[in-house]
């Protein structure tokens, strides 16, 4: 049993991590003040990391001549993951940040999945209540690890097309009710001594097996324009998972923490499934993504390049332009000659702000995360809701490596994917332009009408290259740069 001091100071850590987790997720609700969020809520998740060391107070004697051995590991295992997370956290680019996050929320759905196998393997469920949420927790676990690494595969470009096949949900679902069946008898097997000690630790294994292959299941089917909904689903599913396995252990931090993960993500993803006028069933169980698989009406227009350099001249003589950044500006890394490029058109009087779309991007907020970088002031930054009604009055909307959030097929051809999903009214400016590297479509294969439409002309080449040479033309002018 542990002494007096030990619970007490255990009970103290878990109170101010779950404080720590609490104030760290407030902050980080704006661009502004989420890195000082981060950096609070990961106090926190070291003070309860450290106070878990305190358990081995009351260890029984059993385990005594193990705890020098076991703490060692510990701290061994604690040191590897903090050292790779820190590297790791470090070198990714930009570009990468999507499958750092589908890797971590992997990490904690099996994190969660751990917990729930020892419980189940060691017998220490107390009671039938405690065994069902124990699993509850496990497969929810299970399956948030093994479909993050399947998102990551997607995201990484491991895994290059959805994988489907006839009579695939049927398949997914039989799996699922095996995985509910196996689960009902470890909980049937349970009251039997005899039974329990027969088959426990087998069904555990079967039970797990099964889950995991839900999680693969389920997300590879899915297309890669819903990848940000599917990060967020499986967000969700961790914090829930860990939520419940904290009630299993009866840690208040860890209880605290995955309630407050898993409404948060599930919240999101709410916000993203509008976003995209779409339901969370609708993303899991059909195959947008993949714009192969939809039938689109003929595209009218022609394609009209223009050099970069007029381009840059043309937003220097403009009295109002909106930026609409994608997931090409952050492959090339040009946020940083954005913003320089921006300012230079302040130097002219030149209005100008940045619309967001809510899946902009690889993962929700990538772009704010991609501005905020560069410096870009919070509050030149719009959401699709607080700026659509200004394209029409606007002289130039610029985009950059956006495709689908701009597509206006998604008004208007109800035979494409993107149908129905609210996009940013970038066509609807008086002249619109696009820097892109090619002619290729958008993450969801879909052709963009908006390039074909009078009032467009396309930049092409790498992003950062292009805005060079707009900065050239507009210092050519002899106009100085705001601070």
């Amino acid at each position: 049993m542990l002494t007096l001091i030990a619970q007490l100071a255990i009970d103290t850590a878990d109170l101010a991590a779950a404080f720590l987790f609490l104030y760290g997720l407030h902050r980080m609700s704006s661009p502004v003040t989420a890195p000082s969020g981060i950096f609070v809520a990961g106090i926190g998740m070291a003070v309860a990391v450290l106070a878990s060391f305190l358990y081995a107070f009351g260890v029984g004697a059993a385990a005594r001549p193990h705890l020098l051995e076991n703490v060692g590991l510990a701290v061994i295992a604690l040191g590897i993951g903090g050292g790779v997370a820190w590297w790791g956290g470090r070198k990714v680019a930009m570009t990468a940040m999507p499958q750092m996050v589908a890797i971590y929320n992997g990490m904690g759905g099996g994190a969660a999945g751990a917990i729930a196998a020892v419980v189940l393997v060691g017998d220490k469920a107390q009671g039938n209540a405690e065994l069902v949420m124990t699993l509850v927790g496990a497969l929810i676990g299970a399956v948030s690890m093994s479909g993050s690494l399947i998102a990551w595969a997607k995201l990484e470009g491991v895994i290059k097309q959805p994988v489907r096949v006839k009579g695939q949900q049927v398949v997914n679902g039989l799996v699922m009710l095996l995985t509910v069946a196996v689960g009902a008898c470890i909980v049937v097997a349970s009251v039997d001594e005899a039974a329990r000690t027969l088959m426990m630790s087998t069904a555990v294994y079967i039970f797990f097996g099964c889950a995991l292959a839900v999680g693969i299941l389920m997300t590879l089917p899915i297309g890669g324009a819903d990848m940000p909904v599917v990060i967020s689903i499986f967000n969700a599913f961790t914090g829930l998972a860990v939520g419940i396995e904290g009630y299993v252990l009866q840690n208040p931090a860890l209880m605290i923490a995955g309630m407050v993960v898993g409404a948060a993500g599930m919240l999101l993803t709410l916000l993203m499934a509008k976003a995209m006028n779409r339901s969370v069933s609708n993303v899991i169980f059909t195959n947008f993504g993949d714009g192969a698989k939809h039938r689109q009406g003929k595209i009218k227009g022609e394609l009209k390049p223009e050099q970069p350099g007029d381009a840059g001249i043309d937003m220097r003589y403009a009295a109002s332009v909106i930026i609409v950044p994608g997931y090409g500006l952050a492959v090339s890394q040009g946020q940083g000659k954005l913003f320089e490029f921006v300012k230079l058109l302040q130097a002219g009087g030149v209005s100008v702000k940045f619309a967001i779309h809510p899946v902009a991007g690889r993962m929700p907020g990538q772009m704010d995360v991609l501005l905020a970088e560069a410096g870009v002031p919070y509050d030149m930054i719009f959401q699709l809701e607080d700026i659509n009604d200004e394209f029409a009055s606007t002289d130039v909307a610029l985009v950059i490596g956006a495709n689908d959030v701009v597509n206006p097929v998604a008004r208007t051809d109800r035979f494409s994917a993107l149908y129905g999903m609210p996009i940013l009214n970038a066509d609807m400016a008086k002249k619109v332009l696009v820097i892109k590297r090619g002619e290729g479509k958008g993450y969801a294969g879909i052709v963009n009408g908006l390039f074909y439409a009078d009032n467009c002309s396309m930049v092409y080449g790498d992003a950062q290259g292009v805005l060079i040479r707009m900065i050239e033309a507009v210092r050519g002018l002899g106009l100085p740069a705001v601070a």
